[in-house]
């Protein structure tokens, strides 16, 4: 389940916005080169066919719609699994709140290596506000660390990090949308 909600989200991420053209879109090409018969050389219906330079391309990319379904209740099904796991490998680290006194860069990363140390970690507020938002404004930069809504949490940030802190307001909130 967690793998084809995290299949789902990859997929639904991608554009499906190539394309090439083929022999009827490409520019010229309206005439027959030469004759079909008595030159010696082989036939030839239009300059733009895929064996001549400039021609169009044969069985090429087009555009297309790559998304995939999953019901909702499968969908947070695969959220619980994946925070089981998550849990079952002492990998959430939940606190009584998430404060830090100035919105610095320095501060957050100091916080959060007295927390998870060198492993890369998955921070969930659960809303915004004044308190959360010097957290947000400080831990932007960090390379090993992002910042989510309770909200949007979801299957590939939560397998993609090494750890989850949790505000105990936050696991309040994902509760609540997850039952």
């Amino acid at each position: 389940l967690m793998h084809q909600a995290y299949v789902r989200q990859m997929a639904n991420a991608r554009l499906g916005t190539h394309k090439t053209k083929g022999r009827g879109e490409v520019s010229g090409g309206g005439r027959k080169p030469w004759r079909q018969k008595g030159t010696g050389r082989a036939r030839q219906g239009s300059t733009r066919a895929p064996q001549w330079v400039g021609g169009g391309k044969v069985h090429t990319p087009q555009p297309r719609d790559h998304s995939l379904r999953m019901p909702r209740k499968m969908r947070r099904a695969a959220l619980r699994s994946a925070l089981s796991a998550k849990a079952a490998g002492n990998e959430i680290v939940v606190l009584e709140d998430l404060a830090i006194t100035e919105p610095k860069t320095r501060l957050m990363a100091k916080v959060l290596n007295d927390l998870v140390g060198s492993a890369t970690a998955l921070i969930v507020i659960p809303e915004k506000n004044a308190t959360y938002d010097m957290v947000t404004q400080a831990a932007d930069n960090l390379p090993d660390a992002k910042l989510l809504l309770a909200n949007y949490l979801n299957i590939r940030d939560l397998l993609g990090y090494d750890r989850v802190i949790l505000p105990v307001a936050a696991l309040d909130v994902i509760v609540t949308h997850l039952g």
